[in-house]
């Protein structure tokens, strides 16, 4: 198959990309596995280098940058909203209550899909709302698994404790009661993405009268297969 678009720069540059796929290069090795003149993988690894699509490990050979994870988790994310309607609906149908699907954005959680309850009463939250990440079982879901220094950071002011993300590693998912809102229980399990890492958190919320003291004993179980499903939507798209 002819590799070359037609757009020679980018051809080149594609060229680049591909050979450090392959792992770390110094220039010399970049020359030799791409056939191109020396000033032209230098010049093309230092333009690709500022756009961050090229970065430079402790040797200071060059390798891919941080910008090709950035676009992949972009990528990744569309897929998960497309895939995230059908599974709430159903998890609502399920359950009867409200269904969101939470990602983390800094020092808080933007509710990204949702499927509400057709009627009775609406506690559920919109698309687009922005909530705390210091209360919820959705917040648990989404700090539990951070790494130790950032997580700790979230438990600053945080209305949950590192013991209580403890047991919500071991189990696989979190429930609160009242925690972010008075009359308000939550049941919430994560989704991951291909590496493992948790992308985001798929929660059921309702009022306390129908959820419960102990919410996770009536909805865990479909909550956590509801993020699996979309966990694995994941999984194939990144296999396929």
């Amino acid at each position: 198959m002819d590799n070359t678009s037609g757009v020679g720069v980018l051809d080149k540059a594609a060229t680049v990309l591909g050979a450090l796929e392959a792992g770390p290069a110094t220039l010399a090795q970049l020359v030799s596995s791409t056939h191109l003149a020396r000033p032209t993988a230098h010049r093309l690894a230092v333009a690709l280098e500022h756009h961050r699509l090229v970065a430079r490990d402790m040797q200071g050979r060059f390798i891919l940058g941080p910008r090709l994870a950035e676009l992949a988790s972009a990528a990744g994310e569309d897929r998960l909203l497309a895939a995230a309607g059908p599974v709430l609906t159903a998890l609502r149908d399920h359950t009867n209550e409200s269904a969101q699907l939470f990602r983390r954005q800094g020092d808080q959680r933007i509710c990204v899909a949702a499927a509400e309850r057709p009627m009775g009463l609406r506690d559920s939250i919109p698309v687009g709302a922005t909530l705390s990440m210091l209360a919820g079982s959705a917040a648990q879901v989404l700090l539990a698994w951070e790494e130790p220094d950032r997580l700790h950071r979230g438990l600053h002011g945080a209305n949950f404790t590192a013991t209580v993300l403890s047991a919500v590693r071991r189990r696989g998912w979190a429930q609160s009661v009242a925690e972010r809102e008075p009359g308000v229980a939550s049941i919430s399990a994560p989704v991951r993405g291909p590496s493992g890492r948790v992308l985001a958190a798929v929660s059921v919320s309702g009022p306390i009268e129908r959820m419960g003291r102990q919410p996770g004993r009536l909805h865990a179980a479909a909550v956590v297969a509801a993020a699996n499903r979309l966990t694995e939507v994941l999984k194939r798209t990144e296999e396929g």
